[in-house]
């Protein structure tokens, strides 16, 4: 008996070091609210900014960042309104803007790109007889309109660029546009997502056409960045015309990627502009380039 006890206690002992030996769970990333404008909330933090958009019958969400975000954002609502949320609109596939579309459960409707949707049926969380019912029902082409009077939301699609399925989501009384991640970071180069349909080529012809297509906004609130005024979000699309006129010109010279990005020079206009991601957006150029 007495070795028995000895036996169990060293058991036990060693069960509790191999419990507190696990790494511990990390708690779940802060989320900060702030006023756009009146009616017009970013919540960033957990993912891509999440936009909440308060409307006469409830609250339209833009994007619902990676998974296990949702309990937050709900919260961050609450904070603001009692109205409970009653549309998702998902700016594009990928999982840091779409992962907790899962925590909006009841009459809530659901509404990207065509193309975004089609992305996300091959994502596993989406595969389930549960988890379909968190993909879009409500898809278009190029053009959009949601809602009436103030609480009007148009969407855009001008073409590929982060993926195949970016969309600008335009609240027209606010003047304000939430761009996703066609503009993720205010001055730095994008990521092109050319397994999704992205396209370097394509993405400044994109910009372009949005800030020539829409008209009447003031604010940007891009997909990872501070709110942006729309002069920032022109230039923005002038330094990608810019950077890939140059990565052209470097592969129509016969330098290989690391030349290319090496030897990248851009106007002076954009010494602030962060080049760190070069190497992956050449990539993606030359790939398309061939």
């Amino acid at each position: 008996m007495k070795r028995l006890a000895v036996l169990l206690g060293l058991l036990t002992a060693g069960a509790v070091t191999m419990i507190f030996a696990q790494p511990q769970q990390s708690p779940p990333p802060a989320l900060e609210i702030q006023k756009v404008k009146e009616n017009l909330y970013m919540i960033t933090g957990g993912g891509g900014n999440t936009a909440a958009f308060i409307t006469e019958n409830g609250v339209v969400i833009v994007d619902t960042k990676v998974p296990g975000m949702g309990p937050g954002i709900l919260e961050k609502v609450k904070s603001v309104t009692p109205k409970p949320v009653t549309m998702i609109i998902n700016t594009h596939t990928h999982f840091d803007h779409v992962g907790s579309n899962t925590a909006f459960t009841g009459a809530v409707e659901f509404v990207a790109h065509e193309n975004c949707k089609t992305r996300m049926e091959k994502m596993p969380a989406f595969q389930s007889d549960e988890g379909k019912k968190f993909l879009p029902g409500k898809t278009y082409k190029d053009k959009l309109s949601l809602l009436k009077g103030n609480d009007k939301i148009d969407l855009y699609h001008f073409g590929r660029g982060h993926t195949d399925g970016d969309t600008f989501v335009v609240f027209p009384a606010l003047k304000v546009m939430h761009c996703g991640d066609m503009y993720a970071f205010s001055k730095a180069l994008p990521i092109i997502d050319t397994n999704n349909g992205g396209s370097g080529l394509e993405y400044p012809k994109s910009l372009m056409k949005a800030a020539e297509g829409i008209k009447g906004v003031e604010s940007v609130i891009p997909g990872h960045s501070p709110v942006a005024d729309w002069a920032a979000f022109k230039e923005y699309g002038e330094f990608m015309r810019d950077f890939v006129a140059a990565v052209e010109q470097a592969k129509k010279g016969g330098k290989t990627v690391e030349q290319a990005v090496t030897d990248l020079k851009l106007p002076e206009k954009y010494k602030d502009f962060n080049l760190g991601r070069a190497k992956g957006a050449v990539t993606a150029i030359y790939s398309e380039l061939k």
